[in-house]
């Protein structure tokens, strides 16, 4: 086994390597950006080693960077992750000629995989069923337009280098496709730089099932049974599981028996997942499923399989690139239980955009862990930053159970456990699909998101908002008690009135009135301070006299008893900014400062401002254009996805700040736009 290990990743995966390293007593080296000086992999390593700026091209994607660093370390083995070099040939050729170690696949078996086109060839030779489609090396794009009406609409055009949804994009009419096909390609030369994409029929019904495979370099290749990924969006997973449901025990055999024989035509050593397209049209079946791509690492829902199969894949990455054989063969792996896993990204679902929050993260509280029902996997910790040079992902909840409802009850309780102050996130969006009638009956397809969009958003209604007002309000009070209290402590009388916060009145009763914009709406909420204790008026309260209130604000925990009911919330008050944590859900509300409201009625520009950090990858309009509401006039890159800006109505551009290639921060104006009189 390998004396020291350099993990050449950053987040949740190199935390992950770290531990299952730790295990096997191989000392481990954590590399970093700027931006990653105090995160938590450098913290969990042996030794740490600094790599270059906050930009992904200049540090992590650096491979002398990278290879100085495992060299100066003294590591004799490299653990790419997944995602920046886990799939670069090149980096895998240049450990070799550096005499380290790279714990994946040999660089031939990534060449002959990491091409879309070229691998369905071979799957084809190899007997692996494909999507019918076209996989040439030709790209006219008359040519594609051709081949498109050939295959029949609705298609998908795919980047032929891509992976996580970039550079791809569904095609339902041929007056369509030459838009489609210009943004597939900028995105994957943007992302991948090789803009050559392939052409496949659209499934009616799709479900995206891969199976996991390890090979180790004496010729034993095995599966270790399929993982469910077809709740997506914008074809990046969400929710993954293992096994998949209703998947026929004929079916499963059949598509192992495939994922292996992908694997031998290539001559395959490690880790990899063989990812297949299942026809769900009239159910699942052993004839319907076909090849997509293969992944030449691991996966990010790779806890899955180690949930139900009780191994650690890692470990088994590790002993494999060290020359040891499988510690098992196919006929001693079985399959237990049910599996989950949620990824939890700080990013807003609000309106359906999902942009990406990134900040400090001033509370985050995850659910503990349970061996063998409940797994946490981060990368952060109370106090780090969701920075815009990486992926946003927070945490991955993974749980198990005997079968798929205990495992989705675990999930949703794992769910709700979740207290995130600071960035937005999802965890609201993913317990509701959890709940949804849909999910617990299993009718997935790779549509699900989209097709029940609308119940899966947040919801606003009147009587959860008085709750919401209640403990905001109680939480702004405690939270002024508190402070009060710290303040009178410090001073040279701890028990002045001038620190005391009941609301006293001589020969009368205290009240004031807390103002909150909630959905963009100012509520008020009046607050009695009687000598029976303390009194909230809610904006729909009948009863003048309000409801009894009370409450303890205790490291971020606030426990409420509003009207007889008690309530346990997260609270977290910052630059005039409410975050109550309830349920999994955050929402932050506003507070009203009346000597601002002025300004805050004087309305916006007509400006179009950034929505998120990010690259402006293209910019389509000039000073004096005119516009009409609607009209696309800048593309965003952020986060690995691109988000179109569009004019917020007709009008003429009166000076565009930015250029093509520029970075910008969330909120800067990037067009100022003149509205048409």
């Amino acid at each position: 086994m390998f004396s020291k290990l350099l993990i050449a990743n950053r987040g949740e995966i190199a935390c992950r390597v770290i531990r299952t390293a730790r295990d096997l007593g191989i000392r481990t080296v954590a590399v970093f950006s700027d931006a990653d000086a105090g995160a938590m992999h450098v913290a969990l390593a042996d030794e740490a080693v600094h790599i270059g700026p906050a930009p992904a091209a200049e540090s992590y994607l650096d491979q002398q960077a990278i290879l100085a660093a495992a060299a100066r370390s003294g590591a004799v083995a490299i653990h790419p992750g997944y995602g920046f070099l886990s799939e670069n040939a090149e980096f895998a050729e240049a450990c070799a000629a550096s005499g380290i170690t790279f714990v994946g696949p040999p660089a031939d078996a990534m060449r002959a995989m990491g091409a879309k086109d070229a691998a369905k060839r071979l799957m084809e030779a190899a007997g692996v069923p494909v999507v019918p489609g076209y996989h040439g090396e030709a790209q006219d794009p008359g040519l594609l337009g051709r081949e498109a009406e050939r295959i029949g609409y609705p298609v998908l055009i795919k980047a032929v280098a891509g992976g996580g949804g970039r550079g791809m994009r569904r095609v339902d009419s041929a007056d369509e496709f030459q838009t489609a096909l210009a943004a597939a390609q900028r995105e994957a030369k943007a992302a991948f730089g090789d803009d050559r994409v392939l052409v496949e029929r659209y499934l009616a019904k799709p479900r995206h099932i891969e199976i996991q495979i390890f090979a180790d370099s004496h010729g034993n290749v095995v599966h270790l049974f399929e993982r469910d990924c077809t709740i997506q969006r914008r074809h990046q997973k969400v929710i993954e599981e293992a096994p998949a449901p209703g998947m026929p025990p004929a079916m499963r055999e059949r598509m192992g028996e495939a994922a292996v024989r992908a694997a031998k035509a290539v001559g395959y050593v490690g880790a990899g997942t063989v990812e297949f397209i299942a026809d769900a049209e009239g159910g699942l079946s052993e004839d319907g499923f076909f090849f997509i791509e293969m992944n030449t690492r691991l996966q990010v829902e790779h806890p899955v399989t180690e949930m139900i199969t009780g191994l650690d894949l890692v470990e088994w990455q590790l002993r494999v690139a060290a020359g040891d054989r499988l510690p098992l063969q196919q006929a001693a792996l079985t399959i237990t239980g049910h599996a989950l896993e949620a990824r939890l990204y700080a990013e807003n679902p609000a309106g359906g955009k999902f942009l990406p929050s990134t900040g400090q993260l001033r509370q985050l509280r995850l659910p503990a862990g349970d061996v063998g029902h409940v797994r946490v996997d981060t990368g952060v910790r109370p106090g780090d930053a969701v920075s815009m040079f990486y992926d946003p992902m927070i945490a991955k909840l993974i749980v198990h159970g005997a079968d798929r409802d205990q495992a989705r009850y675990r999930l949703r309780a794992a769910l709700e456990a979740v207290r995130v102050a600071g960035p937005v996130t999802n965890a609201g969006f993913l317990r509701a699909i959890v709940d949804h009638p849909a999910f617990a009956a299993a009718d997935l397809d790779t549509g699900f998101i989209d097709r029940h969009l609308e119940a899966l958003l947040p919801q606003s209604g009147a009587a959860s908002d008085d709750k919401l007002l209640a403990l905001a309000a109680t939480g702004v009070l405690c939270a002024r008690k508190t402070s009060a209290r710290k303040q009178a402590d410090a001073s040279g009388d701890p028990y002045s009135p001038w620190d005391a916060t009941s609301g006293w009145r001589l020969n009368g009763i205290g009240r004031e009135t807390l103002g909150f914009l909630l959905a963009g709406t100012l509520r008020e909420v009046g607050v009695i301070h009687a000598p029976g204790g303390m009194r909230l008026v809610l904006p729909s309260c009948e009863d003048a006299h309000g409801v009894q209130v009370s409450g303890s604000l205790d490291d971020g925990e606030l426990v409420a008893e509003i009207d007889g009911q008690r309530l346990t919330a997260g609270f977290d008050v910052s630059e005039g900014r409410v975050t109550v944590m309830l349920a999994g859900d955050a929402f932050v509300i506003a507070l009203h400062d009346p000597m601002q409201a002025a300004e805050l009625e004087e309305g916006g520009t007509g400006d179009v401002t950034a929505p998120m950090p990010g690259k402006l990858v293209s910019v389509r309009i000039a000073k004096g254009d005119s516009v009409r509401k609607g009209d696309p006039l800048a593309v965003l890159e952020a986060m690995k996805m691109e988000h179109t800006l569009i004019a917020p109505a007709d009008g003429v551009i009166a000076a565009v700040h930015y250029a093509q290639g520029d970075q910008v921060e969330e909120g800067v104006t990037i067009i100022a736009f003149e509205a048409a009189e």
